[in-house]
């Protein structure tokens, strides 16, 4: 199968890319800033010939918009609204305008679409979409204004003969460097992945490989289109998470973090603590009703196989 990858050099868009190719697809990468084979140049705002790639592909999958590593300045979140909306909207314009458009549109999105919650977790059915909750920071609301907005761009995009599926994704583990686990195993080999403001937020996450293998089972299921979770069954206790990555790397003791040392901390990693404070909790309920199964359901033993991964050197590109 031909996978056409708007925004396909990140993080994710690596895991997928070696993934799909040693599987035997082929894989085109849409980039800003094309570097190899494989790699054709677009803007993500405007239509141009990369639009020939996905006129006769079958699968695209939109993983395009400004990381949201970074500090949440309104520069920044005004980048991550445009970089998702522009890109999405184009890609709707492209597929329209195929003469043979593919059969399926795997459109990213994200689990922070949902509310800031402890007592239970979000499925697609019941879950209660963010930015009205009380005592947090109101920039949280633009986060999930980016995510509606986002998705608002897949829903109403004129593509008939093309299935589109929201990916709501939570934050994806893999061993690649620079990326999320990359940042949260250091803390922890420096003993300072403890608790963050008490650790009772929730983390929600999935393994790379079990994202691929979702992404694989979306494809092949017609009867599966609008949002779909993308997160292990078992999201868990910001304080339990890290003490399951600190054990897989041997590491017995975490300094805990209050809430103003978060913040400290995020703006030295030119982060924010919306990405450590925010309660994600998270359930895969239309996956698992579809009788999608998980290789790694469960955090330790994924972190473990992280940790192994990550000790053996970096994944083959």
């Amino acid at each position: 199968m031909k996978f056409v990858v708007p925004g396909g050099t990140g993080q994710v868009g690596n895991v997928v890319r070696r993934a799909l190719t040693a599987a035997g697809h082929e894989v085109v990468v849409l980039s800003r800033r094309p570097s190899g084979p494989g790699e054709v140049p677009w803007d993500g705002r405007t239509r141009g010939a990369w639009s020939e790639e996905i006129d006769g592909s079958d699968v695209v999958l939109n993983l395009a918009g400004r990381s949201v590593s970074c500090r949440y300045t309104p520069e920044n979140l005004k980048a991550m609204m445009d970089s998702r909306v522009d890109s999405a909207r184009v890609v709707g314009e492209a597929i329209a305008a195929a003469a043979r458009p593919p059969k399926v549109w795997l459109q990213m999105s994200t689990a922070t679409i949902y509310t800031h919650r402890f007592d239970a977790a979000h499925d697609e059915d019941t879950g209660v979409i963010g930015g009205h909750e009380p005592d947090v920071p109101g920039y949280w609301a633009y986060s999930v204004d980016i995510a509606t907005a986002w998705e608002r761009e897949l829903e109403t995009a004129a593509v008939p003969h093309t299935r589109k599926v929201a990916l709501r994704s939570a934050m994806v583990m893999s061993p690649d460097r620079g990326g999320v686990f990359d940042v949260m195993s250091w803390l922890a080999r420096l003993g300072l992945g403890g608790p963050v403001a008490g650790g009772a937020q929730y983390v929600s996450w999935i393994h790379d490989r079990d994202f691929v293998r979702a992404v694989e089972f979306l494809v092949a299921r017609d009867d599966l289109a609008g949002p779909v979770n993308l997160a292990a069954p078992a999201p868990l206790p910001q304080r339990a998470f890290m003490r399951a990555l600190r054990s897989a790397w041997g590491v017995p003791v975490g300094l805990p973090a209050t809430r103003w040392m978060a913040e400290l901390g995020a703006l030295a990693l030119r982060s924010d603590t919306e990405l450590l404070l925010k309660s994600r909790r998270v359930a895969p309920g239309r996956l698992l009703a579809a009788g999608f199964t998980f290789e790694h359901p469960v955090w330790p033993g994924a972190a473990e196989d992280l940790v192994r991964r990550r000790r053996q050197g970096p994944p083959t590109p």
